[in-house]
């Protein structure tokens, strides 16, 4: 049995999400602040104003959901956190741990075809993806022993 842990995180989304978030409230709450009355005569409480600051903090919210991906896998088994969901596999579940050609992200493969996404191993972060990948079967070789 091995010690060690693999734990693997997005790369490119999470340096891409962050700075999404943040201009998505700034932007909704300077348009929050100017939204009081148009040329066509509309007008707008403040009550719209928050709504519209609301409106920034949840779409906000949404973006940092792509942040939340991230696979920990130890001698027990695999935990893949994906956008929505937490999955935990064990080991004796696992018959393979694939990056098929062109998929975005990696996956654990189950028995009768079926697969668990690996968010968190993404086609984007490029060499970062092939160390995760790397970790991980060498971590799946270490316990089969």
């Amino acid at each position: 049995m091995s010690n060690r842990e693999v734990v693997a995180k997005p790369v490119k989304m999470r340096r891409t999400a962050y700075p999404i978030a943040i201009v998505l409230v700034v932007v909704f709450a300077a348009v929050g602040t100017m939204l009081r009355s148009t040329p066509t005569g509309v007008v707008f409480s403040v009550s719209d104003q928050v709504a519209m600051g609301l409106l920034g903090v949840l779409l906000a919210a949404g973006a940092l959901l792509l942040t939340r991906p991230r696979l920990r896998a130890d001698a027990e088994g695999l935990e893949v956190r994906n956008i929505i969901g937490t999955t935990r596999v064990p080991w004796n579940l696992v018959e393979g741990v694939s990056f098929p050609d062109g998929a975005p992200w990696a996956r654990i493969e189950l028995p009768d075809d079926e697969y668990v996404p690996i968010m968190a191993i993404q086609a984007t972060d490029g060499q970062h993806a092939v160390v995760a990948m790397r970790e991980l079967r060498e971590l799946r070789r270490s316990i089969e022993v």
